[in-house]
């Protein structure tokens, strides 16, 4: 579902296509020619396609540019969903304002054509490129996105000379919706120009050193930068400074779409702070959620040949905010029981984990579900019916109404999640278990190396080290005794394509996520998990314009090919996920955050309840839109 898309440039690309475009404003001026005397459709017939696929509406075209260039960008996900939802109000607003109908988001004006379809497609190109321009130009990846954008409007014939804003023109109206955009936007709260910036961010704990065992923490309930020595960025872009500095804690007062304004507090949505270490009412939840993450680490083990059904029937059908689902018995579509599929339980975890993760060259999780809801689209065509009923619409407007309300679910998302994230500054698995580890036990006040701040002791799981002679489980930790040991994931194997780390006893003070060792955990706050709100808010939108949660067909799948892992070598046989409805993607999507080490449970949960109202608000004001009722 993540993989490129190979563009077929057969015009003038990158600094060709500007200086095409340059010549073109050359050629007015000598003959007096205008560029409205040829035709929009006289244009298009000497115009070749940029993509493999000819039913794409120009409104798909340009998300996918837009994904591509996220995915050579340094991973900014809040960013990211800020972008994608920018594209898509100009998009919107460029085929609103040739509909009676359609209330516009920042631009209001109707206007007439002769050729409506080709004015939409003209207007759209210019906001979009526009929009797109201005947001990646000083991006990771700068040329190649640009020329891609280039090569877009090459390919489609429109001049990317053609700046003016003045008239009724499709290309002045386009260029007017980008103006108005990009005007906008400056005040949003965000501080782009300053880099995305937040000037007042300062953690109150100093940097963990990931490579050396140990830890110290000022407060075991609040964020701590990692320092990690070839630190790389979870797309694969190398970062030079090797401590983490925090992604978007001031992102709770950007202006969202569909949510409330934040206020003082910066939280749209707050459903309270997470469990804290030493709070009477939480500590528990506290250890316990910390003790679930060891759990999941436990079943990171490449050698496990335990077979589990990892189907349909077995899995998904949660409850919101749960995993007390036990599958679905039936497809609905096909009225006939999901197919078992039977896998290793060591390898089945560990895809699910890598692909979810949104790792390098990805399109980060907002991409990641435009890439998902892009792939339903395709499968239910030409059927398109807005919200499941009613008449069938072209490709064209169900792309933007489902981008609209799509990316402005996905980009209320961010702004709830990292609105929570800058206000409580909620703390990663890494250094809960980490500095309880380095504390001692709390589970018996009479025994050795007990504290009341510890870990829990958990037999066969998490035990304190005493017997390290030779032959015995915790051999490798002679010379620890009386420390605290935790029976999971090894950590990175010296040569991933080959190797893969054992499941065995470790120091709990030197327990790592299953990560990348460049990457180890994202550079922001725990609470809430964005994967879980972004892919939730998303599931509910996708719900809501089909008309069903379940996928196309019932079933949705993707396969992840035997040998393919990043991490370390695996899985052994090729790993097929498969999902019955939206929802049951969503989930795994927050499921695998915890497999991989980087979220508790309070944070995966909160966060799908939160995504829920995120993308249920979104979808009730895209409506709104649709039917032309915002008149602000």
């Amino acid at each position: 579902m993540a993989g490129h898309v190979n563009v077929n440039r057969r015009m003038p690309t990158g600094a060709r296509a500007r200086a095409l475009g340059a010549a073109l404003v050359v050629l007015v001026v000598v003959t007096g020619a205008t560029l409205a005397t040829t035709r929009p459709w006289e244009r298009a017939a000497t115009c070749a396609q940029t993509r493999d696929d000819p039913n794409w509406s120009v409104a798909r075209r340009w998300d996918e540019a837009l994904l591509d260039a996220i995915r050579r960008a340094l991973p900014n996900p809040p960013v990211h969903a800020r972008n994608l939802f920018h594209l898509s109000v100009a998009m919107w607003d460029a085929w609103a304002a040739y509909d009676a109908t359609a209330s516009g988001y920042v631009f209001k004006e109707k206007l007439h054509a002769g050729d409506v379809s080709a004015a939409r497609n003209e207007a759209i190109s210019y906001a979009a490129y526009h929009v797109l321009t201005a947001r990646f130009i000083k991006a990771v990846g700068a040329d190649k996105s640009l020329g891609e954008f280039d090569d877009l409007m090459d390919a489609l014939c429109f001049p990317i000379a053609s700046t003016a804003t003045d008239g009724d023109s499709p290309a002045a109206v386009g260029n007017r919706i980008a103006k108005a955009l990009l005007d906008s936007a400056k005040a949003d709260g965000s501080n782009e120009a300053n880099g995305y910036a937040d000037p007042d961010y300062r953690p109150v704990n100093p940097p963990l050193i990931v490579a050396r065992p140990g830890i110290t923490l000022s407060d075991p309930n609040r964020w701590q930068p990692l320092q990690i020595e070839h630190m790389v960025s979870q797309n694969g872009i190398a970062v030079t400074n090797g401590v983490q500095q925090a992604i978007g804690p001031h992102w709770g007062h950007v202006t969202p779409f569909a949510l409330p304004a934040a206020g003082a507090s910066s939280t749209p949505i707050d459903p309270g702070p997470p469990p804290r270490l030493g709070d009477p009412n939480t500590d528990a939840l506290y250890k316990s959620q910390a003790v679930e993450v060891l759990r999941d680490s436990a079943l990171l083990d490449a050698s496990s040949a335990r077979p589990i059904d990892i189907s349909p029937r077995t899995l998904g059908a949660n409850g919101i905010g749960s995993n007390d689902g036990h599958g679905h018995p039936l497809n609905p579509v096909t009225g006939q029981p999901y197919a078992a599929d039977t896998a290793r339980q060591g390898d089945f975890y560990r895809a699910l984990v890598e692909f979810w993760a949104d790792g390098p060259a990805s399109e980060t999780p907002p991409g990641h579900w435009n890439v998902i809801a892009n792939a339903a689209s395709d499968q239910i065509a030409p059927n398109l019916r807005v919200g499941g009923s009613g008449p069938v619409v072209d490709r064209l407007q169900w792309d933007v109404k489902l981008y609209l309300a799509l990316n402005g679910a996905v980009h209320d998302a961010a702004i709830a999640a990292w609105g929570l994230k800058g206000r409580y500054d909620g703390i990663r698995p890494i250094s809960m278990i980490r500095y309880m580890a380095s504390l001692g036990q709390s589970s018996d006040p009479s025994g050795a190396a007990y504290n009341k701040e510890g870990l829990p002791l958990v037999p066969g799981l998490i035990e304190l080290v005493t017997d390290t002679r030779i032959g015995s489980p915790m051999a490798g930790l002679a010379g620890h005794e009386g420390e605290i040991a935790v029976r999971a994931w090894q950590g990175n194997p010296a040569d991933p394509k080959t190797q893969s780390a054992p499941v065995t006893w470790i120091l709990g003070t030197s327990w790592i996520p299953y990560q990348l060792p460049t990457f180890v955990t994202p550079s922001f706050q725990g609470y809430i998990s964005g994967h879980s709100t972004f892919s939730r808010a998303a599931a509910e939108v996708l719900t809501a314009i089909t008309g069903s949660e379940y996928f196309p067909g019932g079933l949705s799948e993707w396969t992840v090919k035997r040998g393919s892992l990043r991490v370390e070598a695996g899985p052994s046989a090729d790993i097929v996920l498969r999902w019955a409805t939206y929802y049951d993607a969503a989930d795994q999507a927050g499921q695998s955050r915890l497999y991989g080490g980087i979220h508790v449970q309070a944070d995966d949960f909160t966060g799908r309840i939160v995504g829920s109202t995120c993308g249920k608000d979104a979808w009730a004001l895209a409506r709104r839109y649709y039917a032309g009722l915002v008149r602000n």
